[in-house]
């Protein structure tokens, strides 16, 4: 917490620590935190935030309106357990005029169904008048692909998940392809950055600080670790179209999330997106991504960039592990054996923090080829 706040008071406001901080264990702890840090990760000026929209202006001939109100009528296991109803409703009210604002404001955006699960996430946080600031910002960068007139962009995010996958696993990899299952089982996880399916609003909120600290495609890489997690699981299911379909989209809700989180941030170091953007669609497609742009974002963020806090953070642990490894042979000659089995187990505690580092290098070299073209959606 003291560190936050050092970065939050220092001036210029330390926008790469407080990205530090959000990406490493634990997050920003709380809302309270969050409602002062996520308007800085988002470079969102507090002290000129516009007025809260007017409900009846925003709802008068306005196309989006029925999909957005039937949306937010069926959200209620968003809101917390016990809350009174009079108040969810009230919440309920200003979750759809946030919406209609953003869109007003932002015609070239398009609404999509579960637009709504991300922003309840920042009402719930932040409170209403902030919320649509951070939404508004949040819509035209990292959620712009989900909000263009086709699905198409959305696709060539979804493409980003078996190459990575099949950098630190190809076994997974070619069962899946085998399966024919396809990437749209992990559809509601991108575009709602996992809030529609995990039930625990603290790992949700736990999610955010980590996204919106990183790159826009960083939810895809949160999703390939989850695959990558439940390995034995896909391996041991039928390998056909509908059982693994099942067995993915089925979310378990106890994840390791700060393990999967590590691991999430090394496979963006060793694989970056530019490396898989041939692989992952076509060229002309890629331009038109948000991820294309996010240089632009990062100018705009105070000049941090939150790649260079993932490699830097990534370069840190690669050097602990290297001190590690010599205090353990060091160890190894002067300790007794009962003694060496705590060195063992702390260098297996790094391992595990790393994830799937070691094996993500050796798979490197090999290039993936797609043997065909995913059609997601009819």
């Amino acid at each position: 917490v003291a560190e936050i706040f050092r970065a939050l008071n220092s001036d210029p406001t330390d926008v790469a620590a407080l990205r530090r901080m959000a990406i490493s264990e634990g997050g920003l702890l709380t809302d309270e935190i969050r409602c002062k840090v996520w308007p800085k990760l988002l470079s969102v000026n507090t002290d000129d935030l516009p007025p809260l929209p007017a409900g009846k202006e925003l709802r008068e001939d306005n196309k989006d309106y029925q999909q957005v109100l039937l949306d937010v009528r069926r959200s209620l296991r968003r809101f917390p357990p016990g809350m009174p109803d009079d108040q969810r409703e009230g919440l309920q009210e200003e979750l759809i005029d946030i919406i209609l604002h953003v869109l007003k404001r932002n015609p070239q955006l398009h609404y999509y169904q579960g637009y709504h699960d991300i922003v309840v996430t920042f009402l719930l946080v932040v409170g209403g008048r902030l919320a649509t600031a951070l939404v508004e910002k949040l819509s035209t960068h990292h959620l712009r692909d989900f909000m263009d007139p086709t699905m198409d962009n959305t696709k060539h995010i979804l493409n980003y998940l078996m190459p990575i996958i099949d950098r630190v696993n190809p076994e997974v990899h070619d069962f899946m392809q085998s399966a024919e299952v396809g990437t749209i089982f992990a559809l509601s996880w991108l575009i709602t950055w996992f809030g529609h399916v995990l039930s625990d609003f603290r790992h949700v909120v736990r999610l955010y600080d980590f996204f919106l600290a990183c790159h826009p495609l960083m939810p895809i890489y949160f999703a390939a670790v989850i695959v990558l997690h439940r390995e034995q699981e896909v391996l041991d299911c039928e390998c056909d179209m509908a059982s693994v379909h099942h067995l993915l989209s089925q979310i378990p809700q106890d994840l390791p999330y700060e393990s999967l989180i590590s691991k999430a941030g090394d496979l963006f170091v060793q694989f970056p997106p530019s490396e898989l953007t041939k692989e992952a669609a076509q060229a002309a497609q890629a331009e038109r991504t948000a991820a294309s742009t996010f240089k632009d974002f990062e100018l705009a963020s105070v000049q941090q960039r939150p790649d260079t806090v993932l490699r830097q953070r990534f370069r840190e642990r690669l050097r602990g592990k290297e001190r590690l490894r010599g205090e353990e042979r060091t160890k190894s000659i002067l300790t007794k054996p009962r003694t060496n089995r705590f060195v063992k187990l702390a260098v297996m505690g790094l391992t595990v923090a790393l994830g799937a580092a070691a094996l993500a290098v050796v798979k490197s070299a090999l290039e993936w080829a797609p043997k065909f073209e995913l059609q997601i959606f009819p």
